[in-house]
């Protein structure tokens, strides 16, 4: 999504733009795939009320219109229970919590809610500063398994910043959504948003390149030019070049990087992620999202987005996924099988889901991505990786530059249109009357 932003930003500026993808069909992260008769998204996203960049986007590709919107309801699954926490009510009832805790937990919420002085949390460990809010045991009953859950044992590498993006995101959600958490979908999910953003870039005659890894990127003095070396021993010639891939990758594919450089994209650290999609013939409890903070359950949480999709879009059908994300991109995750993932976690919903049956699987896939989000180490915006590079015409825009938000697909196309504006805009803008060659290199 983040590649094809740019270059339809880019054509709208009177560039010649060729996107180059390294994978079959374009959308990265958010391309879709096949579960028994159901076409949807490999892994899950949704929008919220506040996604203002998101929403903007589908409104230019004339999508936003067609938006569903539903009010969704959050599970909580503690000492072996599934607990409701989806209102004022239920959170009070909450039985882990005392009262003391609950409010001292509330407390941090609200108090994270208000800070805007991001580049100060980042100078502060995500541990101490949740202990000194929450208390001791509030941190070790709620706060530790879902840091666990998400980061593994890198949490205490992760400053604070990376907890108030997540309260500052959703609050900020409840407030657009008049205090109900209204969480929104294009019909067909992004299959449908992917099917129409290509029809446009292509209308807007940008060249549509699948299946071209990237290789190699070096500047030719005498020609003025990049030349990019793709898989198949394929090469193209370009003005400017923007990549979109992974920071570490930026570093392998750019030999002529200087040494800083390659030490500063060498050294952002990535999340991996193993999710399984499962496609059912009836709802496991209705929550969107099920939080789960007992540390003997392999899963981050229970995405049930069936809880939104209207099930009609489903083959009437419930569609779940279980997502474990992975502190390391050569995690051993990445190498088991299908079929020993599929025991593990089919044995963990048989725990936790007295009423579910394997009977009731219409089918199971499990994905994988190895350098889904940045970890935001302490005083990771000072050691960003550059997006102007060293190397004359060659940017690199990657989610690595989110500094003050949460992986997902609004910051994604926020950070993108940052980063145009700061950097390839001004440098554009020099040039006159002239078409330059532009390429968003997604792989």
């Amino acid at each position: 999504m983040l590649g094809m932003t740019l270059a339809w930003r880019l054509a709208g500026r009177d560039q010649r733009v060729s996107l180059m993808e390294g994978a079959a069909g374009f959308g990265g992260l958010a391309s879709a795939w096949r579960l028994g008769d159901v076409t949807w998204d490999r892994f899950y996203h949704v929008v919220l009320l506040s996604d203002t960049d998101l929403r903007a986007l589908l409104t230019e590709l004339d999508l936003e219109s067609q938006m569903k919107w539903v009010e969704t309801r959050t599970g909580f699954y503690s000492d072996g229970r599934l607990h409701s926490m989806s209102n004022t009510v239920e959170f009070l009832r909450f039985p882990p919590l005392n009262l003391w805790q609950k409010f001292r937990l509330g407390g941090t919420i609200f108090y994270g809610s208000k800070l805007t002085n991001w580049r100060q949390l980042e100078k502060i460990p995500v541990e101490r500063w949740l202990r000194k809010l929450s208390g001791n045991a509030t941190f070790e009953k709620i706060w530790l398994p879902l840091l666990r859950a998400k980061l593994g044992e890198t949490y205490r590498d992760t400053s604070a910043a990376f907890i108030w993006s997540y309260i500052a995101r959703m609050y900020k959600a409840r407030r657009t959504g008049m205090k109900r958490e209204m969480f929104g979908y294009v019909p067909g999910g992004y299959a449908s948003v992917l099917e129409r953003f290509c029809n446009r870039l292509e209308s807007a005659d940008v060249e549509m390149c699948p299946d071209h890894a990237v290789q190699e990127v070096r500047y030719d003095p005498a020609r003025k030019q990049l030349r990019v070396r793709f898989t198949g021993d394929r090469q193209r010639w370009f003005d400017r070049v923007i990549l979109t891939i992974p920071s570490s990758i930026v570093s392998r594919v750019c030999p002529e990087l200087t040494d800083e450089e390659h030490a500063r994209f060498q050294n952002v650290r990535y999340m991996g992620v193993v999710c399984a999609s499962l496609l059912l013939k009836r709802p496991l409890a209705g929550y969107y999202v099920t939080n789960i903070t007992d540390s003997d359950i392999p899963l981050t949480g229970v995405i049930e987005m069936s809880a939104i999709v209207n099930p009609a879009e489903l083959g009437g059908h419930s569609l779940v996924y279980l997502p474990k994300y992975v502190a390391s991109t050569d995690d051993a995750a990445f190498a088991e099988s299908d079929s020993v993932i599929r025991e593990r976690l089919l044995s963990t919903l048989e725990r936790m889901y007295p009423d579910f049956r394997r009977a009731d699987i219409v089918d199971f896939k499990v994905a994988r991505a190895r350098s889904v989000m940045a970890l935001p180490t302490i005083s990771y915006s000072d050691h960003l990786p550059p997006v102007r590079t060293s190397i004359p015409g060659l940017f690199a825009i990657n989610s690595a530059q989110i500094v003050k938000g949460n992986l997902n697909v609004n910051e994604t196309i926020q950070i993108g249109d940052e980063c145009l504006e700061k950097y390839v805009y001004p440098e554009l803008a020099t040039i006159v009357n002239s078409k330059l060659p532009a390429i968003s290199n997604a792989v």
